[in-house]
């Protein structure tokens, strides 16, 4: 399994992006996954349903399965949470396996920028982006493309991705 990561500032277009190259990369043949780092009050699941009243009785885990797919939901009660390394450990092996957002984590990483946005770029002090996708021309000697060219942005992150042995083992990424 390799890894490329999505990263850039809130409103950047990193979820739209995202859900634009998922189809291109399946369509190349490749089996994609994603991993998201979220804001702490998400929910996956429906309030008044089954697996979401076994999570308000205190499970710390719910598993729900049916004949078209599955998914684990891990509670943390007040723990602290995992890190990437361990989060990645998690992963089922696909062909390449996008991480949207844990900018401050070790993996290569495609920036996402949109000039509207006001933020600076990222790039310059983060060791990790290895390419940028932005709606401006950006004066750099990583690879530049715009956010609406998916098959460039597609290539990047194919030549860019490491394989997930590689992110486990880096030190400095703590446990």
């Amino acid at each position: 399994m390799r890894v490329i990561g999505l990263s850039g500032w809130s409103g950047a277009g990193k979820t739209t992006l995202l859900i634009r190259l998922i189809p291109h990369l399946v369509a190349e043949g490749l089996r994609v996954s994603t991993m998201k780092h979220a804001h702490s009050n998400f929910d996956v699941d429906v309030p008044g349903k089954d697996s979401w009243q076994h999570r308000q009785a205190g499970a710390t885990e719910v598993l729900v399965s049916s004949g078209r797919r599955w998914a684990l939901m891990h509670e943390l009660r007040g723990a602290p949470e995992p890190p990437f390394r361990e989060l990645l450990a998690k992963m089922s092996p696909v062909d390449l396996l996008i991480v949207e957002g844990f900018k401050a984590d070790h993996h290569p990483k495609i920036e996402v920028h949109r000039a509207a946005n006001g933020k600076p770029l990222m790039f310059p002090t983060d060791p990790t982006v290895v390419g940028v996708a932005a709606d401006i021309a950006v004066d750099t000697t990583l690879p530049v493309v715009h956010l609406d060219d998916i098959p460039a942005i597609a290539r990047i992150m194919r030549a860019a991705a490491v394989p997930a042995e590689a992110v486990l083992a880096y030190e400095g990424a703590g446990v």
